[in-house]
Order: structure tokens, then C-alpha cells, then sequence
């Protein structure tokens, strides 16, 4: 009885941590997410580059995980109108605006959305999917999600053989002089986001252990990087 009840502890510990994650995020985006495709757009680069280089097929299905005010996916469903989109959010805030824009741009009826955590949805259960996912995106979501780890192992086990991660997210600036880095780490940090030193090192570690095929290009002298993650199989 003892297990039983300390797996019951941990599990309501869990989902008041989930519940305490998804009112930050609301309380920080509520106000925020009227302006944040008009300020984002000056530092966010790289993501018109990871819409076009996506390449998905026809019939495919491609769900964009951490979509915010659905900016990307209005990009994606008109640049791939033969593919299935899906936007999952952290944050209902975020997907108030995601759902407008999508409205606006005629794309409601053929993009679906969902509240849901990086690193525990179920694309069967948010979706309605009969299968699993072609490709997943994650646009300038990891340096915001703690579990980041977890995040992408979650997303390559929703994926089918062959499918493929698509990321772009912020590179240690190498290029870039070290007041600007510190700059802008710290002026980051005061919106929850956080550079990932380790992650193309994760990355490299999945592509050496033969899990994965992933290929790097670094972009605006290392301001921001992109990575394509292709499962084995």
C-alpha cells in the first residue's frame, strides 16, 4: 500500500507542477502576445529558413511543438497546403492568438490545435492522429522548456521510422562580440528563456549513437543555429 500511495503523491506532485508551469505561462503571455510577433521578428531568426527547408510531403503530418501565437504554422500551411498541420501550446494565452491568426488566415478548418506539455503529449489523444507523426518542429520552444531533454526523446518516440525533428533555437554567438552575448543572455533571461550550451552536444551524442541522423548549419555568425534530427529506420 505504501508504493501505492507514494506513486499517487508523486503524480498529484506532478500535475501541481504542470498546473503551476501552465499559470506563468499565461500570466506572461496575456498581456505579451499582442506584441510578440511584431517584436520577435527582430531576433527570432532563422525560422523563415526552417519553414522553407522543411520539405514535408503530401499527406504528411507535422506538428509544431511550443506554435505560440501560431506566426509558423499560418507560414507553413500555406507554403505546404498538402500537408496536416498540428500547433501544441503550453500556454492557452499563446493559442487565443494562435487560433485568430489561423481564423484570420482562412486556415482554421485545416490546422489543429491543443494545450499540451512538450515532454508528456499524446498526438493520438491532442490530435486525433490514427498514427504517428511525420515531423516534429520546435522554433525557439527549447530554450524555453526546462525538460528539454525529455521534450525531444518524447518527440522522437511520436515519430515514425525515418521521420524527423526540425529545431532552430539560439547558438552560443560566437561570432558576436562578448558584451553583445551577455546582453542578450541577460535580457533573455528576464522572459524565461535560456541558451542551451548542451544541447548540440545531446544532439551529436543521438547522431554518434546511431539513434539518429543530424546535421547542423549554423546561421547569422552563431546568433542561432538549425538542426535537422532524423530517426533511425
Amino acid at each position: 500500500m505504501s508504493g501505492v500511495t507514494e506513486e499517487k503523491s508523486e503524480s498529484g506532485d506532478r500535475s501541481e507542477d504542470l498546473a503551476l508551469v501552465r499559470r506563468r505561462m499565461d500570466d506572461m503571455y496575456r498581456v505579451q502576445r499582442h506584441i510578440y510577433d511584431l517584436t520577435r521578428r527582430y531576433y527570432l531568426f532563422g525560422r523563415d529558413r526552417l519553414i522553407e527547408d522543411l520539405g514535408a510531403g503530401a499527406g504528411e503530418m507535422v506538428c509544431e511543438v511550443g506554435c505560440g501565437t501560431g506566426r509558423n504554422l499560418v507560414l507553413l500551411a500555406r507554403r505546404y497546403p498538402e500537408v496536416r498541420f498540428m500547433g501544441l501550446d503550453a500556454s492557452e494565452e499563446m493559442l487565443k492568438s494562435a487560433r485568430a491568426k489561423l481564423a484570420g488566415a482562412g486556415l482554421a478548418e485545416k490546422v489543429a490545435l491543443s494545450h499540451g506539455f512538450a515532454e508528456r503529449f499524446d498526438p493520438r489523444a491532442s490530435f486525433g492522429l490514427d498514427g504517428p507523426l511525420d515531423r516534429v518542429v520546435f522554433s525557439y520552444s527549447l530554450s524555453m522548456i526546462p525538460p528539454w531533454r525529455e521534450s525531444i526523446e518524447h518527440a522522437l518516440g511520436a515519430l515514425k521510422p525515418g521521420g524527423e525533428i526540425h529545431i532552430v533555437d539560439f547558438g552560443d554567438q560566437a561570432g558576436w562580440p562578448r558584451w553583445f552575448r551577455a546582453v542578450l543572455f541577460k535580457w533573455l533571461d528576464l522572459f524565461g528563456v535560456h541558451y542551451r550550451p548542451e544541447l548540440p552536444a545531446y544532439l551529436r551524442d543521438l547522431h554518434d549513437s546511431g539513434r539518429a541522423r543530424v546535421t547542423f548549419t549554423q546561421i547569422t555568425r552563431g546568433y542561432a543555429f538549425l538542426a535537422r534530427v532524423r530517426v533511425a529506420g
